[in-house]
């Protein structure tokens, strides 16, 4: 639907991984950019009503799912959209107690930071990711000036893995490198989001992952 944080080669794949893979592109998109007119445009969309209507057919999406599009549909305004980038921007950009930085290394350090301590970036999770997109032969986009452990540009590797390698290995990767931050992460945005958007798609973002692991888990079995 849209140009995700990763860049990444088309393949010939089965309808069910595409399917996922779009879910976790989307996702990663809306996590590395503000939603700006084009991109409100693809996610209003006959298009995008269809897959969000397919998305909120299943129970534990549907609530959030909700939120999201009809939160969408109120960005009629310059205004509107604005306020929503200020979100984002309150939320993601900046470094502070009011922000949930969408960072793994700052969930998952083993040293409780101290009071005046700046956020490590840059550090073990961001090597650790650069190497896996470096095997896969993947680069975080030049235009996307984040640490690799940013969640979209986890997501949207997750995206690639979809189609390209096992249930076992993306299922082993999610859990190693996502599942066990993004819990903590969906509860900070929940404590200091101002609006409804980027919560909800926290909560749906961590909902789809919790069961994308659990049907993956499943199948490679």
């Amino acid at each position: 639907m849209m140009k995700d944080a990763v860049n990444t080669e088309s393949v010939e794949i089965n309808p069910v991984d595409q399917v996922r893979s779009t879910i976790y592109q989307l996702l990663s998109s809306l996590f590395a950019r503000e939603i700006d007119h084009k991109t409100l445009h693809d996610l209003t969309s006959e298009q995008a009503q269809q897959f969000w209507a397919q998305l909120s057919s299943e129970s534990e999406f549907k609530a959030d799912v909700n939120t999201l599009v009809a939160e969408l549909a109120r960005l009629k305004t310059d205004k509107a959209l604005l306020e929503l980038a200020a979100d984002y921007c309150g939320l993601f950009l900046v470094g502070t107690k009011h922000s949930a930085s969408p960072y793994a290394s700052l969930y998952l350090t083993d040293k409780p930071a101290k009071k005046g301590d700046e956020p490590l970036l840059f550090g073990e999770q961001h090597q650790q990711m650069t190497q896996f997109l470096k095997q896969s032969q993947l680069q975080v986009q030049s235009e996307f000036p984040e640490p690799a452990d940013h969640l979209a540009v986890i997501l949207a590797y997750v995206a690639h893995l979809c189609t390209h390698s096992t249930e076992a290995e993306q299922h082993d990767f999610i859990k190693a490198n996502l599942a066990n931050w993004l819990n903590n992460f969906v509860a900070k945005v929940t404590e200091v989001d101002t609006g409804n958007f980027y919560q909800a798609l926290a909560r749906l973002t961590y909902a789809w992952v919790k069961s994308d692991a659990e049907w993956l888990e499943s199948e490679s079995r």
